[in-house]
């Protein structure tokens, strides 16, 4: 049997089609204002800093490369995509560890302090075992 389209629904329906609309909207506003930065830079490279590679390639990672194609005009998407493997890439690879360990890091003096006065403590209570 099918369902009458009650009052509740088509208001929903209604605001659904204006939010997509105004977002379009604002989709190409963004896109005229790349166009119009894009003429005032001429030929000139655009250079980014780290902070800056990192926010975009978070960003054109959840877009994927078939709408970055359509949508990215500073950069290619290969270039965003390379971006965000690095970025991967330098979360695993270990430095941020490595970082902390050295022996003039605080959080090293604060463990290493502690941890190599216990055996002069036991012995100083007549402990003698394996420390």
């Amino acid at each position: 049997m099918p369902r009458v389209l009650d009052p509740f629904r088509f208001v929903l329906i209604a605001v659904a089609g204006w939010m997509n609309q105004h977002q379009l909207q604002i989709i190409d506003y963004l896109r005229e204002e790349n166009r119009v930065l894009r003429e005032q830079l001429g030929g000139r490279r655009v250079r980014f800093n780290d902070d800056q590679r990192r926010r975009l390639a978070v960003k054109a990672k959840g877009l994927g490369r078939r709408l970055l194609a359509e949508v990215a005009t500073i950069v290619t998407p290969e270039t965003l995509l390379a971006w965000h493997r690095k970025l991967i890439a330098h979360k695993y690879d270990g430095t941020a560890q490595r970082a902390g360990a050295s022996e003039n890091s605080p959080r090293y003096r604060e463990v290493g302090g502690p941890v190599t006065r216990v055996p002069l403590i036991r012995r100083e209570r007549g402990f003698r075992g394996n420390v």
